[in-house]
């Protein structure tokens, strides 16, 4: 049953793939021949008791998947598309208790309470803080001449805004990060990251968010945490469930909205007169051309509840659905020349933020001001910041990741 359209062993979530480019012709291929194809796999590679999964690729597929929780569960598997091969099944069935990987009414519940946190006052009262972490960021990239542009620049806003969003202190900040690098990038055998190193950072996150939460609980203060885990008119977070909240933003929050300035850096660097056009104009559509192009999470999985039909293929109860994000936003039928990176493109009906539904990403509205935040101050003091080498891609399945980009900053 392999896709007749794709060379024998083809696989959308192989991370070997991932290291060295993103399959975009095998995408338009299959968008043109066949949208929804099921891709096989060497039994339990990704983790699964199964033989492979179904990959969506056009735009309104993946929309369509992405808003029918009843018929395409992001629980029964996670929202994880491919974990190593030797995972035991109980270390997939905890992630359950992380809200990406729950189907309401459950994710109902934990949605309402948590998105107090993301409300636009909640993100106006950042912007001034993070303007000047912005300010100071390039400043000293500025100071060092040259380096590393994920570690120097790209990094630290994204950790800045979700440690000020949930009161983290600023001697601890280092550890998120830490801990939030080493969950995923367990499948990078260069950055000697185990999946035991990462789920013990993992574990020593939620330990961490669980103390602070029970903190707050023991003694309120005027902060997100506060109205988290003491929401008393709809219920509340228990230590527990803050604990995989805070879990959810280290990655979410932290790595995708990196991995977005990240793309959106060697973008303007690789399209010299996008970079011109933004110096100049600052167009308040480049953010979300800049998560089109990146669009981080490359792809995420449900599983069929039942028996369905999807694009003209049957799908059986209990099979794994991959929706491919950097497919859909590159979709010809949605958007023209999709190839281009065009930072005034509008409408953008890109789909880097998830295909709507209720796992359309809470922190939309943070992820675009940071990217806005920290191109200005980068425009502003690094106007003639320039390529000193080709990025190096993170090995992941999922994530569409850089760890290095060497530039020039003036």
């Amino acid at each position: 049953m392999s896709c007749p359209a794709l060379p024998e062993g083809f696989d959308f979530t192989d991370p070997d793939l991932y290291q060295h480019r993103l399959p975009l012709p095998e995408f338009a291929l299959l968008r043109r021949t066949a949208p929804v194809c099921w891709i096989p796999q060497p039994h339990g590679i990704a983790g699964f008791d199964d033989d492979g999964y179904w990959a969506v690729t056009r735009h309104a597929d993946v929309k369509e998947v992405s808003t029918r929780p009843e018929i395409f569960s992001a629980n029964l598997n996670t929202a994880i598309i491919r974990f190593n091969e030797h995972i035991q099944r109980d270390q997939i069935d905890v992630q359950k208790l992380i809200m990406l990987n729950m189907d309401p009414p459950e994710h109902t519940r934990v949605r309402q309470i948590v998105q107090r946190g993301f409300t636009p006052r909640a993100i106006r009262a950042l912007e001034d803080a993070l303007r000047e972490r912005a300010a100071r960021i390039v400043a000293g990239a500025r100071e060092d001449g040259s380096g590393d542009f994920v570690t120097d620049v790209a990094c630290e806003l994204p950790l800045q805004a979700i440690a000020e969003l949930i009161g983290i202190p600023q001697q601890d900040r280092a550890k998120i990060f830490d801990w939030s690098n080493k969950m995923v990038a367990y499948d990078d055998p260069e950055l000697a990251i185990t999946e035991e190193i990462g789920a013990q950072s993992a574990m020593e996150l939620i330990s961490y968010a669980m103390n602070l939460a029970a903190d707050r609980k023991a003694c309120p203060a005027k902060d997100i945490v506060s109205k988290l885990v003491a929401a008393e008119d709809e219920g509340s977070l228990g230590s527990d469930e803050f604990g995989f909240f805070v879990l959810v933003l280290a990655v979410a929050g932290n790595e995708t909205t990196r991995n977005a300035i990240s793309h959106g850096m060697h973008a303007f660097l690789t399209h010299p007169d996008q970079w011109e056009l933004f110096k100049r104009e600052r167009p308040a559509t480049a953010a979300e051309e800049i998560v089109r192009w990146a669009t981080p999470v490359m792809s995420f999985q449900r599983t069929a509840t039942q028996d369905t039909e999807l694009g003209g293929q049957r799908i059986e109860a209990g099979q794994r659905v991959g929706i491919f994000y950097s497919s859909a936003n590159h979709d010809p039928e949605v958007f023209d020349h999709p190839e281009v990176f065009d930072i005034t493109r509008t409408p953008n009906p890109h789909l880097g933020f998830g295909g709507g539904g209720p796992h359309f990403c809470l922190g939309k509205s943070l992820a675009e001001l940071e990217i806005r935040l920290i191109f200005n101050a980068i425009a502003d003091a690094l106007p003639d910041i320039r390529l000193a080498g080709a990025p190096r891609r993170l090995r992941s399945a999922w994530l569409n990741g850089i760890k290095e980009l060497r530039v020039t900053y003036g």
